[in-house]
């Protein structure tokens, strides 16, 4: 760093030539500063036009300045050297900077609430134009902010600004002055070493990253710019006259013609519209640069990649890894123009720089603050909706995020806080809008109290865990098992081949399957052994092994092939092998980044080419994390391997690395983000199986693996603490153990990241006992099973709880649970939802797992008085229903509806979307292949005259079965979206092809009524265009209405204005009120939503509705995930995948809450994709993502409770009134059956029905099979709420006496008959007048009645009676 008092001595040499130099004659009058009037008066001789300086006078000149300018203004400091020593300059000019702290960064600490600017110039050696002109720019601030230049007071009192008039000075040097042209390698663009400093950076698209050795001066710029926060930047360049933006590539890297988007298009444009408009030359978009003249540029701006491609440049880097919009201007057309027209350049680019570096105060602005405690929230993320790129807050929580003139809804979010969004922003041409943010702590529940929670607690003696103890390696057991000899290393393709072939040759014990694809559509692989392949097997527990994580570690690949060969060789012969084998479900991963495998290269010691995948993403920084907010987006990789640890119940997994020789274990990153020791609540565990790996392996167990690499590393017994070491944030090992039951490790197998093949057996000799000896571990602790105390069977997800151990784990399908602990004494409480905790003291040694199962009583076990207790009791005296039962259960289980995918005859694929005369052919096809199980009915016609076609499926397709759950899927209300439609057109085939061929899917139709509707909006579909990923083409039907929009609450007074194809579905189907589920399919993300889409406070019934909904995104591979990254809300978060219709896109007149208020159905839309209408090719693909979750609902819907209501002679009651804990009511249909689908737990029900006591019950839902309910019905014995007895007495004294005064009357009557014929007479004159207007009220009176049916709450008494006589 130099101080700018070591300049001064040349400085009365230097003064007055500066003077003459930069000052033009308008600023050469006197100014208010003293030090600007010493420096006048000593440049009193004649000017001379602007020149270049070398590197030695710039240095004096900028030293020069800083001591003349006004205290506080001005800084200068060197940022590092170039490879020739030459210092890289930068000068900060901004008011009110205080003295250097030795304790601050070079150059001094931001200032808060001002936004950083940064000029870059002469990054190519001969293009040096931006030298002088910088200079010259500084001059002119300086003295204008003394002479009090009202325009540059406000920009220097406002903004942060940096000027470095030299990335490349050493390329300068050798640069010729008037070379327009460049070029050779003696021109000077390349720095000392040859290296073109815009082609160095970190690349998005590039295939690894870079080697900045041989390029000081971009190091040094990078590491200033990671010390900073830097919103605006323009990198000054010459060889034409345009304005260029990002991204400079894309990637396919064509060289040129390849707009190449960022997410910021629209500000970029702005920002490089604001310098070229001002620039004489540049805002016509005409250069004409000699050899060029026909190149043009519109608005004299131009992106990057469209003109040319340019991996590795400063600008994209600035934007992908920074935060900073910068910009590369082009000024002249020849690169280094002669000193005689530097005046005229400046001319041109004066007010350019100027508007240029006043645009930072566009956008919005403001601070992130704590908002109890009022304190600035550093690195909190602004993300703006609709824009897929975040930034982060400053040191103070300070923030500033440029954007083009509009309304924006800005949100602000933070680890540990509440998430806060202002909606409707509105951006002025201008100053930025300031919008602060105030954050609540999110305030984290206490852990409960073991002891309060037990029923009857036991005496316990404190937990006493053994410490871990480091042991010397084990001897070798006198067994010689069967070697591996595949010691090579395989390619994909080759290691496909070797995977197919263990596969097939040992089928008893292998399963070979893929968890998804890598970017470049690479299967992730597999490899299950175990007795029992594709099934978990109640109390086994479950291991993974993960190789290849990073592409160019390759050695814990290799070493994987060798265990699988191993296993299964050794199986049946090798007592340890076939024990293990027998004893654990081992899944074996070999790859979990096969592109970037493919990229590296062998002999690779310590370097990064194939590390990262095809994306240019670390996957081990991919993960979300705890401390820090993982901004990269989720990679296909990431994505696959979290969708797998979630579908198995993994207890422990080791991920195998290279580059040192030591076990890693969590955590692998601090809040602090420095080297400290993180502690886990199972650190003890985790330095046990540590040990456990690194024991067997004498040279990782001495713990200086790499002497020659780092000389000073020392790993006591070979293991390490992750954040000690290096601090990992987005790691995988953390992520399993803070979102899964499983507890991983990460093992660095050796100091050559990717050695020679020869060297491959001695790596397995040294891992292969700590291999195995790693699995074993996954026996010890604690296991067993937590059992319901009625029906005996495994209650999922109960927690298991240890004190004083702040890490539960929960239980599996059957109950079975697996609790890792070293020896030690612990007291273990089982819990779960609905049921009275229970509390056990446990004895756990070195020898194995403890079994320890617990017994769990429900907690609403009394019944209250004159209440009943209906528990989950199924009707299984009909053995065909106690095997139907069985089957729902197996296909709730886990892998259970892979298995019927798997054990059906065939499956179906679709290839191609069908117009609607394609899919009218398709449906008439299944119904006259299938007759016996198809119906094919239009509901009606839409605008354009097309049917709304319906499929019903089942074993009686034309008959009503109340007692059978019913079901409907809905697709293609949005005609631009198809995916839906072609789903369910597959479904139906699938399902029609495996009937009576598959007996799941046989048994699910002969139980189930299916009602496919796949086309809602056949109009829309017909115009709607493939591709169209965005378009809205054919969204709306032939009128022009959103049909989402088109289902009101008043349905019924405006029918006749409704849409016909609403109409259709409204009257055929939702108002039959037969329906247990209905699933509609939309596009344009990858959630589910329940009801309501309509704002309301509450959601009735929100837990059945959004368990409803996880059901299908949990049955996705990636949906429950919660991350849909589609491309325009890339940084979009659904928790679980899953949120209420009003939470995401709020709209009214939506069909599933029409559904679920006047259809007395429960409806989920699930989007199916990012993309509205993909290209045919990724149909499969779909599909294959979608198809179990398609199957889920037809299992699910046969959850929930079934019910029969009878009267005590047996008859069944219609119409009965269900009521679901006191909100949700329900009607039992002919027969007396009602179905209605709850959320697993307890809930009541109250039946009413006219003439009847009404009956409560309460009910406990399982999750993986149908409760039933059998409510009989007492006749009521109070009439108008007086004993029965009571009012039949009443009313026969009641009627005795009317007898009588009839007959008294009568006889009065007929004594006076004669004296009044004449009056009879008159008065049956009018007799049938009087009946018809009788009549007519009666008639009036139904009408009425009617027209009340489904009469809005809205309406006024007015309207009503209009509509009743009209």
């Amino acid at each position: 760093m130099a101080s700018a008092a070591r300049g001064l001595r040349a400085m009365p040499r230097l003064l007055p030539l500066l003077w003459a130099l930069l000052l033009p004659p308008s600023l050469q009058s006197p100014a208010r500063s003293p030090h600007i009037k010493k420096a006048e008066a000593a440049a009193a001789a004649p000017g001379e036009a602007l020149r270049y300086l070398h590197s030695a006078e710039l240095g004096e000149a900028l030293r020069a300045l800083e001591a003349t300018a006004p205290p506080g203004l001005v800084r200068l400091f060197s940022i590092g050297q170039s490879v020739e020593k030459r210092p890289l300059w930068v000068l900060r000019l901004t008011a009110g900077l205080g003295p250097e702290r030795p304790d601050e960064p070079a150059g001094g600490a931001a200032l808060p609430g001002r936004p950083q600017v940064k000029l870059v110039g002469n990054m190519h050696g001969d293009e040096p134009l931006a030298r002088p002109l910088l200079l010259r720019l500084a001059w002119e601030l300086v003295l204008g902010w003394a002479g009090g230049d009202e325009r540059i007071v406000r920009l220097l009192n406002t903004t942060d600004l940096y000027l470095l008039p030299s990335l490349n000075p050493d390329g300068f040097e050798r640069a010729r002055e008037g070379d327009c042209r460049g070029g050779g390698a003696e021109s000077g663009r390349e720095n000392s070493r040859g290296r073109d400093l815009n082609r160095s950076f970190p690349d998005q698209f590039g295939d690894a990253e870079p080697n900045l050795e041989p390029v000081p001066e971009v190091k040094a710029l990078i590491d200033w710019m990671r010390r900073n926060r830097f919103l605006l930047s323009g990198n000054l360049h010459g060889g034409s006259v345009v304005a260029s933006y990002p991204y400079d590539d894309s990637p396919t890297h064509r060289l040129t013609g390849v707009y190449s988007k960022s997410a910021d298009d629209e500000v970029f444009k702005y920002l490089a519209k604001a310098y070229a408009s001002h620039h004489p030359i540049m805002r016509t978009g005409k250069p004409n640069c000699p050899g060029e003249e026909a190149e043009t540029f519109p608005d004299g701006i131009t992106n990057g990649a469209q003109w040319y491609d340019v991996e590795g440049g400063m600008q994209d880097y600035n934007y992908v890894w920074a935060n900073c919009f910068e910009i590369t201007l082009e000024l002249s057309c020849c690169k280094y123009p002669p000193t005689s027209e530097l005046p005229k350049e400046w001319e041109n680019n004066r007010e350019s720089l100027l508007a240029f570096i006043e645009k930072v105060h566009i956008g919005v602005k403001g601070f992130v603050r704590d908002a109890v405690t009022g304190a600035g929230l550093e690195n909190a993320t602004i993300a703006v909706a609709g824009i897929a790129h975040n930034i982060t807050a400053g040191r103070f929580g300070d923030y500033h995020r440029l954007l083009v003139p509009g309304t924006y809804n800005v949100t602000a979010f933070v680890m540990g806080y509440t998430p806060v969004t202002k909606e409707n922003i509105e951006v002025k041409e201008g100053d930025a809008t300031e919008v602060n943010f105030s954050l609540q702590p999110a305030v984290m529940p206490p852990a409960p109290n073991v002891t309060q929670l037990t029923a009857a607690p036991a005496p316990v003696t404190a937990i006493t865990p053994t410490p871990v103890q480091a042991e010397g390696p084990n001897p070798t057991p006198a067994h010689e098992p069967i070697q591996p000899v595949d010691f090579r290393h395989h390619h994909f393709s080759d290691m496909e081949i070797f995977l197919r072939r263990y596969a097939n040759e040992y089928p008893g014990i292998t399963r070979l399957y893929s968890v998804g694809k890598s970017v470049e559509l690479r299967e992730l692989y597999v490899m299950e052994i175990s007795d029992n392949p594709g099934v978990h097997e109640a109390g086994e527990p479950e291991f993974k092994y993960i190789g290849n994580m990073h592409g160019n570690e390759v050695v814990g690949r290799e070493l994987l092939l060798n265990l699988i060969e191993y296993l299964c060789k050794n199986f049946g012969t090798d007592p340890e092998v076939t024990d293990l084998v027998q004893s654990t479900r081992i899944h074996i991963m070999p790859s979990m980044n096969p592109d970037g495998y493919e990229k590296s290269q062998e002999g690779d010691k310590g370097g990064t080419v194939g590390r990262n995948n095809s994306n240019n993403y670390d996957l081990n920084r991919n993960f979300p994390d705890q401390f820090f907010h993982v901004t990269d987006p989720p990679q296909p990789e990431t994505r696959a391997v979290m969708a797998w640890l979630q579908s198995y119940p993994f207890v422990l997994s080791a991920n195998l690395h290279g580059g040192s020789l030591v076990v890693n274990y969590p955590f692998d990153d601090d809040e602090q983000g420095i080297a400290i020791y993180s502690k886990s609540p199972d650190d003890a565990v985790f330095q046990k199986l540590a040990l456990a790996y690194s024991k067997e392996n004498a040279k990782m167990y001495q713990g200086s693996p790499c002497k020659d690499m780092y000389p000073t590393e020392y790993f006591p017994h070979g293991i390490t603490n992750g954040a000690q070491w290096y601090n990992v944030p987005g790691g995988m090992q953390d992520w399993n153990y803070l979102h899964t039951n499983c507890f991983e490790v990460t093992i660095e197998l050796g100091c050559v990241k990717y050695p020679k093949a020869e060297e491959l057996p001695k790596y397995w000799a040294q891992n292969r006992r700590s291999l195995l000896q790693f699995i074993k571990q996954v026996h010890q602790g604690v296991w067993g099973f937590v059992l319901d105390a009625v029906d005996k069977r495994g209650i999922l997800n109960a927690t298991i709880s240890v004190a004083d151990i702040n890490h539960p784990v929960t239980t599996y399908k059957d109950g079975d649970f697996w609790r890792l602990l070293v020896p030690g004494t612990y007291k273990i409480t089982a819990s779960a939802r609905g049921y009275d905790p229970l509390s056990k003291v446990v004895e756990v040694d070195s020898k194995g797992g403890v079994q320890v199962n617990f017994t769990l009583s429900r907690t609403d076990s009394k019944v209250e008085e004159g209440k009943g207790l209906v528990l989950n009791t199924p009707d299984t005296s009909n053995p065909n229903e106690k095997e139907f039962e069985t089957l729902i259960k197996d296909l709730s289980a886990e892998n259970g509806l892979e298995q019927l995918l798997l054990t059906s005859s065939r499956d179906v694929t679709p290839y191609r979307y069908r117009p609607y005369k394609d899919l009218s052919e398709f449906l008439r096809g299944l119904y006259l292949n299938y007759p016996h199980i198809t119906n094919l009915t239009s509901l009606g016609q839409s605008v354009e005259f097309r049917q709304i076609w319906s499929l019903e499926i089942s074993n009686k397709p034309n008959e009503s079965e109340p007692e059978e759950p019913k079901i409907r899927f809905v697709a293609g209300i949005h005609g631009n979206a198809p995916v839906g439609t072609e789903l369910l057109l597959t479904l139906a085939e699938f399902l029609c092809m495996n009937y009576k061929k598959n007996d799941a899917i046989t048994k699910l139709i002969d139980r189930t009524r299916i009602v496919i509707v796949p086309s809602l909006n056949p109009d829309g579909r017909e115009i709607a265009q493939e591709r169209g990923c965005t378009s809205k083409i054919g969204q709306t039907n032939a009128h022009g209405r959103d049909l989402d929009t088109d289902f009101t609450s008043n349905y019924t007074r405006y029918s006749a204005a409704r849409e016909p194809e609403t109409k259709a579905i409204v009257e055929s189907l939702i108002l039959k009120h037969d329906f247990s589920l209905s699933v509609a399919l939309d596009g344009g993300s990858l959630l589910v939503t329940y009801p309501y889409d309509k704002p309301t406070q509450s959601v009735e019934n929100k837990e059945t509705l959004k368990h409803l909904a996880s059901v299908y995104a949990n049955n996705h591979p990636v949906m429950h995930l919660g991350q849909p990254g589609c491309p325009n809300k890339s940084d979009e978060n659904i928790p679980g995948g899953v949120i209420r219709g009003s939470e995401w896109h709020s709209h009214l007149g939506s069909m599933k809450d029409f559904s679920v208020t006047f259809g007395q159905c429960p409806e989920i839309t699930v989007y199916t994709g990012c993309c509205y209408f993909p290209s045919a090719g990724q149909l499969p693909s779909l599909w294959a993502d979608h198809r179990k979750s398609l199957l889920s609902m037809l299992v699910e819907v046969h959850k929930g409770v079934h019910g029969i209501v009878q009267d005590k002679s047996g008859r069944a009651i219609a119409k009965a009134a269900i009521v679901l804990n006191e909100g949700l009511r329900v009607y039992t249909k002919e027969g007396g059956y009602f179905h209605v689908l709850l959320a697993p737990g307890f809930h009541s029900i109250d039946a009413t029905a006219s003439g009847y006591q009404q009956k409560h019950v309460k009910v406990f839902v399982r999750d993986d099979a149908p409760s039933s309910v059998f409510i009989v019905f007492d006749t009521e014995n109070r009439i108008f709420g007086l004993p029965r007895e009571l009012v039949i007495t009443v009313a026969g004294a009641s009627m005795s006496a009317l007898v009588l005064t009839a007959c008294i009357i009568w006889c009065v009557c007929s004594i006076k008959s004669n004296r009044h014929k004449d009056g009879f007479h008159r008065l049956r004159q009018h007799h049938d007048d009087y009946e018809d207007e009788i009549r007519m009220m009666s008639t009036g009176s139904k009408k009425s009645l009617l027209s009340h049916e489904f009469q809005d709450e809205t309406d006024t008494e007015e309207e009503t009676l209009y509509s009743s006589k009209h």
